[in-house]
C-alpha cells in the first residue's frame, strides 16, 4: 500500500473529494468543471506519476475562484497526509522544464512552513474557461495546505497555456523528488530532527 490520503471537503462554496497516492503510476480521473484546470491537474498527476482522484463541484455560476481554491485547499492536505511523518523522503525538489517558446522554473521544500513566491504574470487574463489569475490562487493555496516553501520563476514567458502546463508540470517533478525515498537518510532531513 502506498503512501496515500483522502480528503473531503464540503463547504456551502464547494463540495471537493480528493484522493492521492505518491506511490503512484500517473493514473487519474479529475472533474472540476473546468476544463483547463482539469488539464493542469491531469499533466500534474502524469508527469509527477502520482494517482490522482478529483471530484470537484464548485459554484461555478458565481466564478471560478472557491473551485480552483478549495481544490488547492484539499489537494495540499493530501499531499501533506498522504508524505506521513516524512522519515527519509528528499524533502526538496526542483525542476526547470520547457514547453516549446516556454521556460519555468519550480523549487520547492516540504519544510512544515508554507511560503509562495511566483514572479508569473500572463499575457491573457483568461486559458479557456479558467480565469488565469487563479493559477497563483490554486497553488497559493496548494503550498499553504501542504506546509510546503514553493516558487516559480518563468525564465522564459509565453503562450498563457504554455505557462501554466509548463507550472503544473514542473510542481509536479519538484514535488515527486521531493517526496522520493532516499535510503541514506535516517529519520527526517532536518537539523532540527522534525519537518512540522
Amino acid at each position: 500500500m502506498g503512501r496515500q490520503a483522502e480528503v473531503i471537503r464540503n463547504t456551502k462554496e464547494t463540495q471537493i473529494r480528493i484522493f492521492l497516492n505518491l506511490d503512484g503510476s500517473g493514473q487519474y480521473q479529475v472533474h472540476t468543471g473546468i476544463g483547463f484546470f482539469d488539464h493542469m491537474l491531469e499533466g500534474f498527476a502524469r508527469h509527477g506519476l502520482f494517482d490522482l482522484e478529483a471530484e470537484v463541484h464548485g459554484d461555478l455560476e458565481v466564478d471560478g475562484h472557491h473551485t480552483v481554491e478549495d481544490t488547492g485547499i484539499a489537494l495540499g492536505q493530501a499531499i501533506r497526509e498522504a508524505a506521513g511523518d516524512k522519515k527519509g523522503i528528499r524533502r526538496y525538489g526542483s525542476r526547470i522544464l520547457p514547453m516549446d517558446e516556454v521556460l519555468v522554473l519550480c523549487a520547492l521544500d516540504l519544510c512544515g512552513r508554507p511560503y509562495y513566491r511566483s514572479n508569473v504574470e500572463f499575457p491573457a487574463p483568461q486559458i479557456g474557461a479558467l480565469d488565469a489569475e487563479l493559477i497563483h490562487e490554486f497553488f497559493y493555496a496548494v503550498s499553504y495546505s501542504a506546509a510546503m516553501n514553493l516558487h516559480f520563476q518563468m525564465l522564459a514567458p509565453g503562450n498563457c497555456h504554455h505557462m501554466a502546463e509548463a507550472m503544473s508540470k514542473a510542481f509536479a517533478k519538484a514535488l515527486d523528488e521531493a517526496v522520493s525515498l532516499d535510503p541514506r537518510i535516517t529519520g527526517v532531513l532536518s537539523t532540527k530532527g522534525t519537518l512540522a
